[in-house]
């Protein structure tokens, strides 16, 4: 047995809890509302302490947003490995979309967790901070993306990045948003598209 192979163990093990209790918390949550919900309410329900709880989760709102901040570093490869003649908005809407589509969907739970988003204050604030976090790793893929094609000397790569990023990200919450006021009648995708139609008429 290699070396690396008790911490590979040990990870394996970490990722699984994790899981379980983020599984436990979610439909915890959906069945019973999120501000409702305690953290010795998950802990016992996912049968770990509420010490153990923190080891894995510093707060209930990560147990929500820290798959976001996971999904990140994948958007950012993803963009990287777009065409280098792609425009930016096309090759920024492909990376968003290939996170979504390589993810077993469960719109009915997206939903209710959009729901909580929303409508509870806690989680709203902390997901634009998580969003925050995500445009500080795509503004540079896609500056450097700008820089390799750009015709005009005078254009500033990283403040076209920026407005893109911005913008798309906040189409993107825009189009979460209809989808989520709509009860998932319209499809998330078209949604987004015509919302980045909208800002860049």
């Amino acid at each position: 047995m290699t070396e690396s192979a008790p911490t590979d163990l040990r990870e394996r093990t970490r990722r699984v809890v994790r899981q379980q209790i983020s599984e436990t918390a979610t439909q915890l949550f959906i069945e019973h509302g999120f501000a409702a919900t305690t953290i010795e309410q998950i802990a016992e329900a996912a049968g770990v302490s509420r010490r153990s709880f923190f080891r894995y989760f510093p707060s209930k709102e990560d147990v929500i947003l820290g798959e976001l901040v996971e999904r990140g570093p994948l958007v950012a490869d993803a963009l990287a490995a777009r065409p280098e003649d792609e425009p930016p908005w096309d090759a920024l809407r492909a990376a968003l979309l290939s996170l979504r589509q390589s993810r077993a969907q469960d719109d009915r739970a997206e939903l209710e967790i959009g729901r909580m988003l929303y409508e509870t204050p806690t989680l709203r604030a902390r997901h634009l901070e998580k969003q925050l976090a995500w445009e500080s790793l795509l503004v540079p893929v896609l500056a450097e993306r700008i820089r390799s094609t750009a015709q005009n000397a005078a254009i500033d790569p990283e403040l076209q990045a920026s407005a893109i990023v911005s913008g798309s990200l906040a189409c993107l919450d825009v189009a979460s948003k209809t989808w989520i006021l709509g009860d998932g009648a319209r499809n998330l995708t078209q949604l987004y598209d015509e919302a980045v139609a909208a800002i860049r008429r």
